[in-house]
């Protein structure tokens, strides 16, 4: 999941913001995560990083998502990533009130 922020009138492109998987991806990229490995390994390579799960930056910590998968263990990055999006998912959709969904329904 990723999301292009507000343009700001300048003629270069902006750059796109990644949450959710997309953004874990990248942070476990970077600590080169070896698998097959637990939840709790994964999490203890990255440090229990706050991922962001929507375009407005609002985050989760990722042993809490975890936590929150029926799995322990995963064969591979793409079967984690898979398993997270659904948690992911629901936070997102679980974050706002009424007044933000409102607010991201108008053009203004």
């Amino acid at each position: 999941m990723a999301a292009r922020p507000p343009g700001g009138g300048g003629s270069s492109e902006p750059e796109a913001i990644e949450f959710g998987i997309a953004a874990l991806d990248a942070r476990i990229e970077e600590a080169d995560v070896s698998f097959p490995a637990t939840g709790e390994e994964i999490v203890e390579a990255l440090g229990d990083p706050a991922v962001p799960y929507d375009a407005k930056g609002r985050t989760i910590q990722l042993a809490e998502a975890v936590d929150r998968l029926p799995q322990s263990e995963f064969e591979n990055e793409t079967e984690l990533l898979d398993a997270l999006y659904p948690v992911f998912d629901e936070a997102r959709r679980n974050s706002g009130g009424f007044l933000d969904d409102l607010r991201d329904a108008l053009p203004f």
